[in-house]
């Protein structure tokens, strides 16, 4: 049996694991494969049931920190036009050893079939004894040697101490400060060093934002976002970081933005991807739409896609099907 035999493919949160065929009586255990900090390991063992084990791989960190998943578990069959199998999903179960998640499966399988495991999200339990705490929320977090001034800027936005501009959105506006603006943005300096309308009104019309949207975009350039709100904002924040040029906002958006594509936002972040030339987030959703092949589960979201998106993107689209479908 090949090498191939054994490995699991793998995204940000997305995990898959191809059989081509599986002896009557057999046991097969993956390569270990990488999702948020731990190694992973799928199984199958197949008598007159076939059972299906996730598990980490035991380590120092699996026994100090074992993950607590949330994640769905599905098996597709090439036979029966790629039958879906699915597992309820599974929220916040604690898994240390080959024992803590089996799915029995007694329904019979034959051909070709994938693993397919989508994880939701994993959490560590905090050292204090409060609540799990994600992994994905940790890189977030404000450092403690600057808290203090970043807390000021905030307070300098939110309590608009000795603003100097006015920021017009769609439905509202929003006093800032033109040197700190200045700071974060070539383009705000550029209209504020410059004898444009911006400098002589002292206000700029962002028409193509929300309030809400304008007001996380400044709490990003005072240092004062929440997580939460900036999840929430990524494509708005990405498309001003874009705009008013803060390259570190458009990376931060960039790869927040791979780590939780799924069938529901795939096509419009390939969109976004596109427009604002995202490499690494065009490769991940194309990914994920052809090598993983959900772009069976969103058929209807597809046809859509196929009568208002670029023709260039199109092609891309197709070229990536023609050179990954073969054979499956």
């Amino acid at each position: 049996m090949s090498d191939s035999a054994y490995r699991v493919e793998t995204t940000s949160r997305l995990a898959q694991w191809r059989i081509d065929n599986l002896a009557s009586c057999t046991y097969r255990k993956s390569d270990p494969f990488k999702i948020g900090k731990w190694n992973w390991h799928l199984t199958l063992e197949k008598n007159r049931t076939l059972f299906i084990k996730l598990y980490p791989e035991i380590s120092n960190l699996t026994r100090d920190n074992p993950p607590i998943a949330s994640f769905i578990i599905r098996v597709f069959c090439s036979a029966g036009g790629r039958k879906a199998l699915i597992h309820p999903e599974i929220k916040d179960k604690q898994l240390k050893n080959s024992d803590d998640f089996v799915w029995a499966i007694e329904v019979p399988l034959t051909g070709k079939f994938i693993i397919d495991v989508e994880f939701l999200d994993l959490k560590t339990a905090s050292p204090d004894g409060g609540e799990p705490c994600s992994i994905w929320a940790e890189g977030f977090k404000e450092k403690q040697s600057n808290a203090t001034a970043l807390a000021a800027l905030g307070r300098m936005l939110s309590e608009s101490i000795h603003t100097d501009i006015v920021i017009n959105a769609a439905d509202g506006s929003i006093g800032a400060h033109r040197a700190v603006l200045a700071t974060r943005s070539p383009v705000f300096h550029s209209m504020f060093s410059h004898d444009l309308k911006e400098k002589e009104l002292s206000a700029i019309n962002i028409s193509d934002m929300s309030i809400e949207a304008c007001r996380i975009f400044l709490n990003y350039i005072y240092g004062n976002i929440q997580h939460e709100e900036f999840l929430t904002h990524r494509l708005a924040l990405l498309q001003a970081a874009d705009k008013y040029d803060i390259s570190d906002l458009k990376e931060a958006c960039h790869e927040s933005l791979l780590e939780d594509i799924d069938t529901k936002n795939v096509l419009e972040r390939l969109q976004s991807a596109s427009l604002y030339q995202l490499p690494k987030l065009k490769a991940g959703c194309m990914q994920y739409l052809v090598k993983f092949g959900k772009v069976f589960d969103i058929r209807d979201d597809f046809n859509s896609f196929l009568q208002c998106a670029d023709r260039e993107l199109i092609a891309e689209v197709f070229h990536e099907i023609l050179t990954a479908w073969k054979g499956f």
